[in-house]
């Protein structure tokens, strides 16, 4: 009787023991797992619409989540606001829960004055930074500042304080809206309701400087906003005009990236959009909001060889106008409709005229104009 007693004994310890192995097992790899995943899907329907904001560069998305709350990411350019507004009207948006503004650049943000007077903003998100005015700029402001010999009397405006009219103006609005206004913090979860969840993954400090733009691109870009939405099984990764040292930095965190759509950084710039980016992310729909008067050469041949390789089903807002997304958070229920159909090679990259990058002195000030007028020579042939 007493072995028995004893092997019961043994058998408990070995049971407790386990029990407390799982319990740890559970606590340290399992709990976590289990919050970062998204709430199941209620069935109701998600829409992203990528606005045309053509023919210049310029990004805005649009999200209607199941339960219609609303998200506007980023504005297009200053000329571009009523578009964004009309489209608000027409998608009968009365009122955006939150609008995203991913970086200060007026191809993103520079329609955002217009957004303001147009609809109620409840809360504004954006990543804190201020546009780098180039010091050259800076200094011709403060020589006519220190000329000026009568404070009563109204100075002009330089050049400078007109490149940035567009932050100003934001600003401005922000204020005049009475939204509540936060930084973007990766981790912060945006709960979009009926399952819809949006997960802001950048901007993290410390922030990209010029002098660590060794690779290309500039640092207002890489300071992006990305973030991820969720719904269901379906995925979209929205990044932006991140770089490809934001890429880097997001790959060095234990973040889920793989997303079955991915709204393509900076427009198609060749300084974003790695192959070891793609290869984590792993799309299956790859949308570029670009313009077709654009001088950067966006989408770059190269970003496009590197989708083709990863056999991706592309849009382009340049050739295909607005481009609306739906799903009810299911395999087989995800629809991809565009404004306007293109007999275009969607396939074939843009000649650049300039380098989108700080080495070469870029600056994203509304320097987007039309196209060159052919020449006469060109005309008569």
């Amino acid at each position: 009787m007493g072995r028995v007693k004893r092997g019961c004994g043994c058998a408990i310890a070995v049971l407790l023991l386990v029990a407390g192995a799982a319990a740890f097992v559970g606590w340290k790899w399992v709990l976590p797992w289990w919050r970062t995943q998204p709430p199941p899907a209620s069935g109701g329907e998600l829409t992203i619409r990528i606005l045309d904001v053509g023919p210049v560069n310029g990004d805005a998305i649009l999200i209607s989540s199941p339960t219609g709350k609303s998200v506007l990411i980023d504005a297009g350019d200053t000329t571009k606001g009523k578009a964004v507004v009309e489209a608000l009207k027409r998608n009968n948006i009365q009122q955006l829960d939150y609008f995203i503004v991913t970086h200060p650049h007026p191809d993103h943000m520079g329609g955002a004055a217009e957004v303001f007077k147009a609809v109620k903003v409840l809360n504004v998100i954006d990543n804190g930074q201020p546009p780098s005015v180039p010091a050259e700029l800076v200094a011709a402001t403060q020589k006519k500042a220190a000329a000026a010999k009568k404070p009563e009397k109204p100075v002009k405006p330089t050049k400078a304080s007109s490149l940035t009219k567009f932050y100003d103006d934001y600003k401005a609005g922000v204020t005049s809206s009475g939204a509540h206004y936060e930084t973007a913090r990766p981790g912060t979860k945006l709960d979009l309701g009926g399952g819809a969840l949006l997960l802001i993954l950048a901007p993290s400090e410390p922030f990209f400087t010029k002098d660590k733009m060794t690779t290309g691109g500039n640092e207002a870009n890489a300071n992006s906003i990305v973030a991820r939405l969720d719904y269901g099984s379906f995925s979209m990764l929205l990044t932006g005009d991140a770089e490809d040292q934001t890429e880097h930095r997001l790959l060095t965190k234990e973040l889920e990236l793989k997303s079955k759509v991915i709204k393509i950084s900076h427009h198609g710039s060749k300084y974003a959009t790695s192959n070891d980016f793609l290869n984590r992310v792993k799309p299956e729909v790859a949308i570029v909001s670009c313009g077709a008067w654009n001088r950067y050469g966006h989408p770059s041949q190269a970003v496009l060889d590197r989708l083709k390789a990863a056999n991706v089903k592309l849009y382009r807002t340049d050739l295909q106008g607005e481009i609306t997304i739906t799903t009810r958070g299911n395999d087989t229920d995800l629809t991809i409709k565009t404004a306007k159909e293109t007999t275009e090679d969607m396939w074939a990259g843009r000649t650049a005229q300039k380098d989108d990058s700080s080495r070469s002195g870029f600056i994203a000030y509304g320097d987007f104009g039309p196209p060159p007028r052919p020449s006469k020579k060109t005309e008569q042939k």
